[in-house]
């Protein structure tokens, strides 16, 4: 059992129509027929969007990822029509708020891996693969790949698990063209993040992107490179051999499986709050992340 612990009822703005309600973000529709999203402070952890938010994160989300928008647009078009606010709704909405526009989504989350963890490490560790790639012996948690690959997964609903698939997979579902388009802006956009990643003292371990169709053009769409949609890692800290630190949930995951959350992650009863001193480390994180990648500050 996942889902919401609690599911927020939707604000209503004039001229909006509310199609959507993620884990994160709160999709309307103008009346142009282009999307808006909004990025919520909502947390979501282990297939559950918990009780308790963190303050400006939805923010954060938005300003990074318009930062990396910015920094990826000569090898792949986005989403982003305007960052204007709808007339008539809340002040909050203000600096997490984004008009898109309206694109056919290719129904693949589009994944790229330079470094093996999570998912990708309990399958290597099972068959020597990820998504069916081979790779060689001998790689542990954390280890940097021989080079970056393409590991892609099924979109699922909220509550349920992304599923890995292979290749082959993409190309029945979306056709030949399309999946070698999306492995090709895949890896490029990854290449390209993993660079300036590392000038600033960070490794973008893997990440994953959603694409869709403007007309017959692949366009990068949703958020992109924050902590909510990549591992980033300390450069400094990095040793594979064992989970590395990261720019993003950890602390949420790490209270909620210790003893003091009270909390079973495999029953059916929904994870607690928060208390206040995981809240602030979490933001501290989302926060740290934003001012290393843009050498701005938050604040």
């Amino acid at each position: 059992m996942s889902g919401f612990v609690e599911k927020p009822e939707p604000i209503q703005v004039p001229g909006l129509v509310h199609l959507h309600t993620g884990k994160v973000r709160e999709l309307y529709q103008n009346e142009a027929g282009d999307l808006v999203m909004v990025a919520s402070d909502r947390m979501s952890a282990y297939d559950w969007v918990l009780p308790t938010e963190i303050p400006d994160k939805g923010r954060i989300l938005t300003q990074l990822s318009l930062w990396w928008f910015d920094r990826l647009a000569d090898l792949v078009p986005n989403h982003v029509i305007s960052t204007e606010v709808p007339e008539g709704a809340p002040a909050h909405w203000a600096g997490r708020t984004l008009v898109c526009k309206s694109l056919r989504m290719v129904p693949v989350e589009c994944v790229a891996r330079g470094y093996l963890t999570g998912s990708g490490l309990a399958e290597y560790n099972a068959s020597r693969t990820v998504c069916g790639l081979a790779l060689p012996e001998g790689l542990v948690d954390g280890s940097e790949l021989p080079g970056p690959i393409f590991t892609p997964a099924t979109k699922a609903e909220v509550g349920e698990h992304d599923e890995n698939v292979s290749y082959e997979e993409v190309a029945r579902q979306v056709g030949a063209e399309t999946a070698a388009q999306l492995r090709q802006l895949t890896l490029a956009v990854y290449g390209r993040a993993r660079d300036i990643a590392r000038e600033r003292g960070i490794i973008l371990a893997d990440t994953k992107f959603e694409f869709g169709f403007d007309g017959d053009r692949l366009v990068l769409a949703d958020e992109v490179l924050t902590p909510d949609s990549s591992r980033f890692w300390p450069a400094d800290t990095w040793q594979p051999g064992r989970p590395q630190p990261s720019y993003d949930k950890q602390y949420v995951r790490d209270w909620l499986t210790s003893a003091e959350s009270g909390w079973d992650r495999t029953g059916e009863q929904p994870p607690p709050p928060l208390p206040e001193q995981v809240v602030e480390a979490t933001r501290a994180k989302y926060v740290e992340a934003y001012e290393r990648l843009t050498g701005t500050s938050w604040a």
